[in-house]
């Protein structure tokens, strides 16, 4: 029986090292997560115990405590095996608990792992390891005429003798784990990972062209890049090798480099070239020794790349999907939606300030039926008899040809408040044809049901968008390249702060939205919406207690994110706990209408402390306080298509999406211009997330626009020389001897517009589609912005105006005290 396994530095030492934070926060933090306690809730209501451990740090200590106890886990399991064998040494034990990795861990194990019947082992067995010792020790030795003496009837020839007895040297040298990790890391930084074009595929691979004939050291690589390369490997375009250098046609330089590494290997196995009769055969086994090892490292650092990809990827992707899901909301207005579409005509939806269906009709204002008088009064009755305010235009097929109709039904009815905006699809034909839209809307068409979603997003990103397969809302990158269950979990993370962030009205959510709050899930958001259908409103949240199987625990956690509006406790309706609203009382009470005059130290004890009562103070002063951005619009420039654009031109943009070489930029022309990170500042930046964020409205200088190749390079630096190209590289072999203007094709994500994707699309951009090529229906683009431009949304104007952005600093929403206006309808996105 082997003795617990301590690592060291213990657990919490190192998770508080890794966070920068002190090891009694770890701990604490820790014990909340065991206990049951989930993330939103720790970091809004245990300040106190973590010490202000905020969200992004409990999310990243609670992906590192998962690996951390893993490790711990196959630790304890490779200790157990090696002691089966009777081999476990003190010097071993301590390796194995020193092991700071997973790679590292397994490479101390790997002498030990049961192993197929090796050449090694086999020469072990007939006896030719002292041959291979006697040859290292003196190779003055004839080679030959030493291996005579080890024939027997399983090693009848010298030569037989020999190569066992290499074998051996090989082995040894590929089991050392100190060995294993130099060669490893020098490799990953002096390395070169070389693609070279598969021959026959240049026609059918252009759009890896870039990568044609290109290397870069492992190190260097940027996430994109890797995960392109991989991607063009895997559809049998590229064929991608680990090298032990620059790849050039250097035969010289390259042969320094490879016996730079040899020399690492004869250096571990005592081993120099001095002319004595044994050393050229030696030498050989080296290099030998070296061509296996590369074979594993390369494997080893083939996956390291991936993963460091993959993470990145996962990074930018929730990164994204937070900026989408906390845009900011137009709020409880009633809306039309306009879904658009040419011969299967315009689907239309009004829906009220809460997102309930009004009215639904088809109208057929375009080609081939034409009807646009027709079109015209049916808007124009059913925008009268709603009081329609908003009116929120798909941007697929004929998003352009709507928008025209919608500035028309604007200029027919100057005394209505109306204004207009084009609104993503993305998803919204993946909810059509789920089983939640079936439910929630079964009375309806699946083509209506998209035109509510239309509309209900416009309303409110987040209560609408929660309904959809993150992955299908269009902002990842590389998503169908990552593995799903890390990128699940990473989104899933994702939503349920952001939910929590801006609270849910028990009273009127949706069950997919009750199921992302803290301590909820799937079982009880239905028990909840049950318990809610059968006895009408909860009245207090104390309520919640009698909602089968919710308990004391889930309580806890989900009480201070259920908002109740208009309720027997107005504090329901705010995001104080329920637990702390005996000292929001008294503060109240203390008061005397200045909360302000308050010492908040006179109301901190065991159980509330300071940064507790601070939040307490900040809710008492705006109840439901919506954290989103105000709703603001871009006015689109006079442009309809990409060669209406002109260098030098400055106009209005919303960023579509971030990704880790620049960003997509909607200005109105069917297709995203991309801003390259090198062009989005005057200084360095290392993430585009330092500047922009999907959603947010820009102002960018045109640099280049090709409507030929169906490409725009934009800049954020508006005093850029707009005959420039930043982000474009000369040509020749790519290496990173340079950073590189435009990220090349094969690792760019497409931006083209796409038509509505079918039922159960994936929403994702293809991140490697052939530059101006035509997406099919049912694509995965990103699609944002359509129809004629110039003005600003007003009524009466023609303009096209892009919502749910937050200009630079634009200012949180004003209090709500209504949550369920915080929470109902959705916005903007990227298409898929």
């Amino acid at each position: 029986m082997i003795a617990p396994v301590i690592s060291s530095p213990t657990l919490f030492e190192q998770l508080a090292e890794e966070l920068g934070v002190q090891q009694w926060q770890v701990r604490a933090a820790v014990e909340l997560l065991d206990s049951g306690s989930t993330v939103p809730f720790i970091a809004r209501y245990r300040k106190e115990v973590t010490g202000t451990l905020d969200d992004a740090q409990l999310r990243e200590l609670e992906e590192r405590l998962r690996y951390l106890r893993e490790l711990q886990d196959r630790r304890a399991a490779v200790l157990e095996a090696i002691e089966a064998q009777g081999k476990l040494t003190d010097e071993l034990r301590a390796a194995v608990v020193g092991a700071a990795t997973k790679a590292r861990l397994e490479d101390i194990y790997l002498p030990f792992k049961t192993k197929r019947r090796t050449k090694a082992q086999i020469a072990r067995e007939a006896g030719l390891e002292p041959l291979a010792d006697s040859l290292l020790a003196d190779p003055s030795q004839d080679p030959s005429a030493e291996a005579a003496r080890y024939l027997n009837d399983a090693v009848p020839t010298p030569e037989d003798a020999l190569a066992g007895a290499r074998a051996l040297l090989v082995e040894r040298a590929g089991l050392d784990p100190d060995l294993l990790d130099e060669l490893r890391e020098r490799l990953w930084k002096q390395g070169r990972l070389r693609s070279q074009v598969v021959a026959g595929k240049e026609a059918g691979g252009q759009k890896f062209a870039d990568y044609f004939d290109f290397s870069q050291s492992p190190s260097a690589m940027p996430s994109h890049r890797v995960l392109a390369l991989l991607r063009g490997e895997k559809e049998g375009v590229l064929q991608l090798t680990l090298v032990e250098g620059e790849a050039n046609d250097d035969d010289d330089a390259a042969l320094r480099a490879r016996r730079r590494f040899e020399n690492s290997v004869a250096a571990f196995l005592g081993v120099a070239d001095h002319g004595r009769p044994a050393d050229a055969w030696l030498m050989q086994t080296v290099q030998q020794a070296w061509r296996r090892l590369l074979a594993k490292l390369s494997i080893d650092l083939r996956v390291r790349l991936f993963m460091d990809a993959e993470t990145e990827a996962v990074r930018v992707f929730a990164a994204n999907l937070r900026d989408v899901l906390l845009a900011a909301p137009a709020g409880s207005r009633t809306t039309i939606g306009l879904d658009p579409g040419l011969r299967t005509g315009v689907k239309v939806a009004v829906v009220d300030g809460t997102g309930k269906v009004l009215e639904t009709a088809t109208i057929y204002p375009h080609a081939p039926a034409k009807k646009w008088d027709d079109s015209l009064a049916t808007l124009s009755r059913m925008v009268t008899s709603h009081g329609v305010e908003l009116i929120a235009i798909g941007n697929g097929t004929a998003s352009r040809e709507t928008d025209k109709l919608a500035s028309e039904l604007i200029s027919l009815l100057p005394e209505r408040t109306l204004q207009k905006l084009v609104v993503s699809e993305a998803g919204a034909s993946v909810y059509s044809a789920s089983a939640l839209a079936s439910a929630e809307l079964p009375e309806l068409d699946v083509s209506l049901r998209g035109a509510v979603s239309i509309a209900r997003r416009l309303q409110d990103p987040l209560a609408e968008l929660v309904k959809i397969d993150p992955k299908s809302i269009g902002v990842g990158q590389y998503q169908h390249d990552v593995t799903p269950t890390k990128l699940e979990r990473s989104l899933d993370a994702v939503i349920e702060d952001c939910v929590n962030a801006v609270g849910v009205d028990v009273n009127t959510a949706s069950p997919s939205l009750l199921t992302r709050v803290a301590g909820v899930g799937t079982l009880l958001s239905g028990n909840i919406v049950a318990h809610r259908d059968q006895h009408g409103p909860f009245a207090r949240r104390a309520d919640l207690l009698k909602v089968p199987r919710l308990g004391a625990k889930a309580f806890e956690q989900c009480a201070g994110f259920l908002r109740i509006t208009g309720g027997d406790e107005p504090l329901d309706a705010s995001s104080v706990h329920p637990e702390a609203y005996p000292v929001a009382r008294r503060m109240v009470n203390d008061a005397g209408g200045s909360l302000r005059s308050l010492d908040l130290a006179r109301y901190v004890d065991d159980a509330i402390g300071l940064p507790t009562l601070q939040d307490i103070l900040a809710e008492l002063e705006k109840p439901g306080r919506d954290p989103r951005p105000a709703f603001v619009t871009a006015s689109f420039a006079d442009v309809e298509k990409i060669s209406d654009l002109r260098p030098g031109m400055i106009i209005d943009g919303v960023v579509t999406n971030v990704a880790a070489f620049g960003a997509f930029v909607d200005v109105g022309v069917h297709q995203d211009g991309l801003v390259h990170v090198s062009a989005m500042a005057n200084r360095f930046v290392s993430d585009p997330h330092e500047i922009v964020k999907s959603g947010q409205v820009v102002k960018v200088k045109v640099i280049e626009a090709d409507p030929d190749r169906k490409r725009i390079s934009l800049s954020l630096r508006l005093d850029d020389d707009g005959a420039g190209q930043p982000g474009r590289s000369g040509s020749g072999r790519r290496t990173d001897g340079g950073q590189p203007g435009r990220e090349p094709r094969g690792g760019g994500e497409d931006r083209r517009r796409r038509s509505s994707g079918k039922p159960g699309g994936n929403g994702a951009q293809s991140g490697d589609a052939k530059p101006g090529g035509n997406g099919k229906p049912g694509g995965n683009g990103a699609q944002n912005g359509n129809g004629k431009a110039g003005g600003n949304g007003k009524p009466g104007e023609s303009g096209r105006s892009r919502g749910n952005g937050s200009r630079g600093g634009a200012k949180p929403a004003p209090a709500n005290g209504a949550m369920a206006e915080a929470l109902r309808a959705a916005g903007l996105v990227p298409k898929d």
